[in-house]
């Protein structure tokens, strides 16, 4: 779908890289880039969220060019040994869900928080050039401006949220105190095939798959009328990529990484359920969820200006091939989209 090497050429061919969270689902659609690209990628992951079965589309092609490591990024003496000899580092690793950040505050901070400073300091020790950092848009949280701009304030709504602020915090300072070069990538509701679709905690379009595929009607929190900016996943390692083969320094800036559309929960299950040929299902609504963000927009002139970022996969030609995939993986044929 996506021609990496029409978008990177030869850059990372040869290149020992490491990602953090490599069987997850974002993880392991930027190992696969890697891959594509000729680089030689160590994946680390404790299967918490991910699996080994994200690399099956691929593992034929990656041969002994791809390594996975199970371990986790609490244990400071396994990361020393998975980052050694790396140039780049993507810390894709977290726990992710906002609800149960809710319901499990202290281990999401000991995960996202602690883990990201082992991240670091492995980094730092194996004298990496660079470490990239998965960040979140929900550190922006409520505020009712629109787009959302790095230089805004931010006001985080959840634990989780908290969290990656932190891990922003982190990576500024790490390449203020230590000369180790650090990007914080806010990503804006990533989607896309491999997202898990089973757990309590689904992402919306994963949630919503599963239960139309079920014949059932999507369940929407609150009026529906807040608004996401859906960023299919392919957009997320691409800004990944140019952040690591950035020329200049980045320094740690938190920059974001979205289409820059919006689109309400209201018009994703409409979308969803025509694309799925099941346009009866409407979805009934409860009331709001603890945490959740009222409306979502990326600014992306400082990803264009920094890392020379454009989305390239827009909202519904990410959203095809994803329920198309979902289809496949929950056992229904695909419907026939227009």
């Amino acid at each position: 779908m996506t021609d990496w090497h029409a978008l990177h050429q030869d850059h990372f061919n040869g290149q020992r890289v490491l990602v953090t969270g490599g069987a997850g689902f974002i993880g392991s659609h930027l190992c696969e880039a890697l891959i594509t690209l000729g680089a030689q990628v160590t994946a680390f992951d404790d299967l918490s969220g991910g699996d080994t079965a994200n690399f099956d589309s691929f593992k034929d092609q990656a041969g002994d060019r791809l390594q996975f490591v199970k371990g986790t990024i609490l244990d400071s003496d396994a990361l020393a040994g998975v980052t050694e000899g790396r140039r780049y580092v993507f810390h894709q690793a977290a726990l992710a869900s906002v609800p149960r950040s809710v319901a499990e505050p202290r281990l999401f901070n000991q995960v996202n928080v602690d883990g990201t400073l082992n991240v670091l300091e492995a980094a730092r020790a194996a004298k990496a050039e660079r470490v990239v950092f998965a960040s979140s848009s929900s550190a922006y949280g409520d505020s009712e401006v629109l787009p959302k701009v790095e230089t805004m304030p931010p006001q985080p709504k959840s634990p989780y949220a908290a969290n990656k602020l932190a891990g922003e915090h982190l990576m500024r300072a790490w390449a203020s105190s230590y000369g180790l070069d650090t990007a914080a990538l806010r990503y804006f509701n990533i989607f896309g095939t491999r997202q898990n679709a089973n757990s309590a905690y689904a992402a919306v379009i994963a949630a919503f798959a599963k239960v139309l595929i079920g014949n059932e009607a999507p369940l929407i929190y609150g009026d529906g009328l807040q608004s996401r900016d859906f960023t299919f996943v392919h957009n997320a390692v691409h800004a990944n990529l140019l952040a690591a083969r950035s020329e200049k320094p980045i320094g740690g800036q938190e920059i974001n990484i979205a289409c820059g559309e919006r689109v309400t929960v209201n018009e994703l299950a409409e979308l969803m359920a025509q694309m799925m040929g099941k346009p009866h299902l409407v979805a009934s609504h409860r009331p709001d969820r603890t945490g959740d963000v009222k409306h979502s927009l990326a600014d992306l002139t400082r990803a264009r200006e920094v890392l020379g970022y454009q989305p390239i996969v827009d909202f519904r030609t990410g959203l095809e091939p994803t329920l198309a995939w979902y289809q496949a993986v929950l056992g229904e044929a695909p419907a026939a989209t227009g």
